[in-house]
């Protein structure tokens, strides 16, 4: 490795690190100095931006975010609620089972926002710890990411092993890594369920309820969905938004199959990529023409506008570390295919490490999965070792995390004093770590 491209690699790092502290918009933007500096200052040949994730990305999220303005997603929301307050006592196994469906369903980790507050009041009224559920049910809300058939690192990692030579759908993606990643959330939660002290043996918390302020601020509210009312237009929301992931699912089951329900191109079907694309969009306007979703509601929304952040950071992190890696292909060649044709499984760090400073996980795959392909790591371990893209817990400065921590009215889920010792720590820990073997073995019986 020359002076001249480990100089390079820390324009890269500082980039994405300064971007880090400013959040995921300026993740993609600052991505962009590092860019310039690498090409008009070092003479870099531009990589390629990853289009054709981002275009399945606005597809995804343009429909989701209609979704929400339809006023679906309330209802998923209340469906959710409804089945955690009658299961009040299961709460630490069920909170992080519902915020992963709802992200599997929708394709972002945004959309339990509104879940949260609400597993915080269900666990307080209970006299159960809140950073039990609340820790691990953040940590499901981004596991679901890599489980989810219109997500963009599903997507992504579909593509690009295309690209390689590796022929797997969507659909085959799930097939291993929902059973793997629910495995590893269901690890985190049992390991969660006698976490800290027991509110009522809880020195901290029995002092702040002696303060009428503090017992009024903890146990004064309640937090709910149920007294909303939900219109017949958002329940048909949800089922036109359903139809469309269950066209999706069965174009790509029939592929498994070795048939075909898509038009032939030059002796090649559609896409799938394209076909994602065709129905997203075509759900968002049924929703917006049927069920009275306001499209003008729908941009101000949180699920879009965090969308639209997302395809911002993926676009400059993606393309900044492209140029980069295409640039030295032959020199990470030489430097790393002894270790990972030793042990292809530790790719799987790289991927984690990666995460730890670009909070997205289809940005980790658009960038290090061509360059795993490169190093000639097969394409089923690349996908036992998917769950490990998930590492931007480490550093608790993800919006999931920090709003996990403000809803919580008790206190006892944190950002610890050292910054590393969070609440999200132990749980995300071992759901990737549990989530990667499981999904590493299924992999390994089932695709090679």
């Amino acid at each position: 490795m020359s002076f001249l491209m480990i100089i390079q690699l820390l324009i890269v790092l500082l980039a994405l690190w300064v971007g880090s502290r400013y959040g995921s918009l300026a993740l993609g933007a600052i991505s962009g100095i590092g860019l310039a500096i690498l090409v008009l200052g070092f003479g870099l040949k531009p990589g390629t931006p990853p289009t054709e994730v981002i275009y399945i990305i606005i597809a995804a999220v343009t429909c989701a975010g209609v979704l929400q303005a339809s006023g679906g997603m309330d209802w998923m929301i209340q469906i959710a609620e409804k089945m955690l307050r009658k299961h009040p006592d299961r709460i630490t196994f069920l909170a992080p089972l519902t915020t992963f469906f709802l992200t599997v369903l929708v394709g972002t980790g945004h959309v339990v926002y509104t879940l949260m507050p609400i597993i915080c009041d269900i666990s307080l009224k209970k006299g159960i710890r809140p950073e039990r559920p609340c820790g691990v049910a953040s940590i499901a809300s981004q596991v679901g990411i890599t489980c989810s058939p219109i997500a963009a690192a599903v997507i992504a990692f579909a593509a690009i092993s295309a690209d390689n030579g590796f022929g797997v759908n969507n659909l085959q993606i799930i097939m291993i890594t929902i059973p793997a990643c629910l495995c590893g959330l269901m690890a985190a939660a049992a390991a969660s369920y006698h976490r800290g002290k027991d509110l009522d043996k809880d020195p901290v918390f029995q002092a702040k309820l002696k303060d009428p302020e503090q017992y009024k601020y903890i146990y004064g509210g309640s937090a709910t969905t149920l007294d909303k009312k939900i219109a017949p237009e958002s329940k048909m929301a949800v089922y036109v938004f359903l139809m469309a992931l269950g066209v999706i699912v069965l174009f790509s089951l029939v592929q498994i199959f070795g048939g075909n329900l898509l038009p032939v191109f030059n002796g090649k079907p559609l896409a799938m990529t394209i076909v994602i694309q065709i129905v997203m969009i075509t759900a968002a306007a049924l929703m917006i023409i049927f069920c009275k979703a306001q499209p003008k509601k729908a941009v101000a929304g949180s699920v879009w506008q965090s969308g639209m952040v997302a395809v911002v950071a993926i676009y400059g992190i993606a393309w900044l570390a492209n140029t980069y890696f295409g640039n030295y292909t032959a020199e990470m060649e030489s430097m790393l295919t002894g270790l990972v044709k030793a042990y292809p499984w530790s790719i799987a760090i790289a991927f984690f490490l990666v995460s730890v400073l670009i909070n997205s996980q289809g940005a980790v795959v658009t960038t290090m999965l061509p360059l795993a392909y490169t190093l000639g790591i097969d394409g089923w371990v690349l996908l036992g070792v998917l769950p490990s893209v998930y590492g931007y817990f480490f550093i608790p400065n993800y919006p999931s995390d920090i709003a996990t921590v403000n809803f919580d009215r008790s206190g006892t889920t944190v950002i610890g004093k050292y910054l590393l010792n969070h609440s999200f720590m132990m749980p995300g820990l071992i759901s990737v770590f549990t989530s990667t073997i499981v999904a590493y073995g299924l992999s390994y019986l089932i695709m090679r």
